[in-house]
């Protein structure tokens, strides 16, 4: 299955909601990193939150930027989403495997930490920047966007997100949902969605036995008016080029790229985000040289 989004709203505009298949972009992350089973969870749950989170809050060429740290062994968390379905993202310390929790689950909280905070800035197309900022819920991922939403965005949700990784570090499944409370929403609707997720198993339970972001929808809201409003494909990409990499050379002082011909007589930069490295030879770096 692909990945991809489903967009839509319930009862005429008493709740908006999203659902998400990110199996194939974790797949990706995981193995451009080389994250291992804890790691992995902490960073798939985060792209997948991003992408939902992106898609209900920005448009056009707006971006956004989460960073998550904890106070975890995994350290700071950094993914870049945009309003269409593009996503990328980091941690500090990929190589996080611990011991399972009691019902056999990822122990992603103890990974990530909650003594700390988590910012998301937007840049919207008009203005600078915004960051609004939370203390962490409990590291668990969809609980800190959650309680994000609740607080900095002033909109009550409900997020759930899950990976699935096997023994061999390969990511079975991943994917989520995010779902918007409206001001038209009754008090009855509210307590029966409420009651529905109590009851809702695991999104990678859902997604293992084969069920679509739109039979996602349909499980959580059950009997409701589920109006779909766009399908959007998801995917991890990353826009670093050698090009972008140069600029960063250009701003170093002049000295420390004569440092890099002199001692190292070239330099490879790494993007953090995806992993791909670029070579600077002598002559390259000379004339960036020129270029101050």
């Amino acid at each position: 299955m692909k990945d991809y989004l489903v967009k839509s709203v319930i009862n005429d505009g008493m709740f908006r909601a999203y659902a998400l298949t990110s199996t194939n972009l974790v797949r990706e992350a995981q193995k451009r990193h080389d994250t291992w089973s804890a790691a992995t969870a902490a960073l798939g749950r985060s792209l997948t939150a991003t992408i939902m989170l992106a898609s209900s809050v920005l448009k056009g060429t707006e971006k956004m930027t989460v960073k998550i740290n904890g106070g975890g062994p995994v350290g700071t968390i950094v993914v870049d989403g945009n309003a269409n379905g593009t996503v990328k993202g980091y941690l500090q310390n990929p190589h996080v495997s611990l011991p399972l929790k009691d019902d056999h689950h990822i122990d992603v909280g103890q990974a990530v930490g909650n003594e700390g905070i988590m910012a998301v800035t937007k840049e919207m197309e008009y203005g600078d920047p915004f960051t609004g900022q939370v203390g962490l819920a409990s590291g668990e991922i969809g609980d800190d966007f959650t309680y994000y939403l609740a607080q900095s965005e002033q909109i009550p949700s409900s997020v759930g997100v899950s990976v699935f990784v096997n023994p061999d570090e390969s990511v079975d499944v991943a994917g989520g949902f995010l779902i918007q409370v409206m001001p038209d929403a009754t008090d009855e609707a509210i307590d029966i969605l409420q009651k529905n997720l109590e009851e809702l198993p695991l999104v990678s339970e859902m997604l293992r036995e084969g069920l679509s972001p739109e039979q996602m929808l349909e499980r959580i809201f059950k009997n409701d008016d589920i109006k779909i409003l766009d399908r959007m494909d998801a995917k991890f990409a990353c826009d670093c080029s050698k090009e972008r990499f140069t600029k960063a050379l250009i701003s170093l002082p002049k000295d420390d790229v004569q440092d890099m011909i002199n001692e190292d007589h070239g330099a490879e930069a790494q993007c953090s985000f995806c992993g791909n490295k670029y070579q600077f030879s002598e002559e390259d770096l000379e004339e960036i040289i020129k270029q101050h």
